[in-house]
C-alpha cells in the first residue's frame, strides 16, 4: 500500500537521519512527530486509505473536545489491552496513537507492541502539539 510505503519511509528517513535520537524503546515502538503524520495524511487519496490505524487513547470526555482528522478508533488507553481485538489489526499493521501530551499514548504504544504489534507509533506531543501546530481538527458527529 502506497501509504505504508510513505510512512515506513518517514520512520525510516527519520531513524537514517538520527531524528528520532532513541525513540525507538526495547518493545520497538517508534515516534512520529505531529507533521510527519500530517504528511502522511496529506498524501493520501481519501482519510479512510490512509493504509494505517490512528487511534485516540484520551477519555471519551477529551475526544468530544476534537480530535485529530482520520482517526479509526477512541480507546481510553486504560483499556487499550483488554480491547485492541476491536482495531481488527494483524501484528504487522502499522497503529499510530496520541492522547493529549504524549504519555497516555506511550503507555498505550508500549501496551500493543507488548502484545506483538511490529508497527506502533506514538505521536509525540499529540493534540497539544497538534494544535500549536494549527492543524485541523475535527469533532464528533451529532
Amino acid at each position: 500500500m502506497k501509504i505504508r510505503a510513505i510512512l515506513s519511509g518517514f520512520i525510516g528517513l527519520s531513524l537514517a537521519l538520527g531524528v528520532l535520537g532513541g525513540s525507538v524503546s526495547a518493545q520497538q515502538t517508534y515516534v512520529l512527530t505531529v507533521q510527519e503524520l500530517n504528511k502522511g495524511l496529506q498524501k493520501v487519496p481519501s482519510l479512510q486509505q490512509k493504509g494505517f490505524i490512528l487511534i485516540d487513547v484520551r477519555t471519551d470526555d477529551e475526544h468530544v473536545t476534537g480530535f485529530i482528522p482520520g482517526t479509526d478508533y477512541n480507546i481510553d488507553f486504560r483499556e487499550i489491552g483488554r480491547r485492541h481485538v476491536e482495531l481488527g489489526a494483524k501484528l504487522d499493521d502499522h497503529i499510530v496513537v496520541y492522547c493529549q501530551s504524549g504519555h497516555r499514548s506511550n503507555v498505550a504504544a508500549e501496551t500493543l507492541a507488548g502484545l506483538g504489534y511490529q508497527y506502533v507509533y506514538n505521536v509525540a506531543g499529540s493534540m497539544n502539539a497538534w494544535n500549536e501546530a494549527g492543524y485541523p481538527v475535527d469533532f464528533p458527529r451529532r
